[in-house]
């Protein structure tokens, strides 16, 4: 085997796109890789110094959309541009943005699910960013991406995740197994 010596190179990584709003109530998006679940209704989430860092020092509410195929451009855009230097950052997504109705935060209606989190916990809090972890306060899912047993239906939101070895995008596929099901064949 090749070594490549120390790597971040955890894969999958989730394409997520935080919401925030700023000081003066408008809708900001960033994307993040590094995330994930931190506990049965917690998510972890590794900052930077960003513009929504700042909103969320103002408050502590956001929401988690998962990016996909069809969003990638846009997902990808709110990763490099901030809103900092960009003020029309967000209009020029195209999204379409409504209130959260549990959370003091946007919800961007064109990504087939979002969590609704808050903020539980800062930790390494520095000038160049700090580790969340949020309560995650509700599930939405658009209801065309709703299996028929009433849950979301993964398969079909067409997710995308983040290639750290190659700095690239690759959409998820096709379910191949069971969960705590496929393994009891071994025993």
């Amino acid at each position: 085997m090749k070594s490549f010596g120390p790597k971040a190179w955890l894969l999958p990584q989730p394409v997520l796109i935080l919401g925030t709003y700023d000081k003066e109530g408008r809708p900001n998006a960033m994307n993040a890789a590094w995330g994930g679940q931190w506990d049965m209704h917690e998510i972890m989430i590794s900052m930077g110094n960003h513009a929504t860092t700042e909103n969320l020092d103002i408050n502590c509410e956001f929401t988690v959309a998962f990016a996909t195929a069809d969003t990638l451009v846009a997902s990808d855009y709110v990763g490099i541009v901030s809103a900092r230097n960009t003020p029309d950052k967000m209009e020029k997504t195209g999204w379409t943005v409504v209130k959260s109705e549990n959370v003091n935060a946007p919800v961007f209606t064109d990504f087939p699910m979002t969590l609704e989190c808050r903020i539980k916990q800062k930790i390494d809090e520095s000038e160049t960013g700090y580790f969340i972890i949020a309560e995650i306060i509700s599930v939405l899912c658009d209801e065309a991406f709703l299996a028929e047993d009433g849950k979301p239906d993964v398969e079909r939101m067409n997710l995308i995740t983040f290639d750290p070895v190659h700095n690239s995008y690759i959409q998820l596929g096709r379910k191949v197994g069971n969960a705590f099901s496929d393994g009891r064949k071994l025993k």
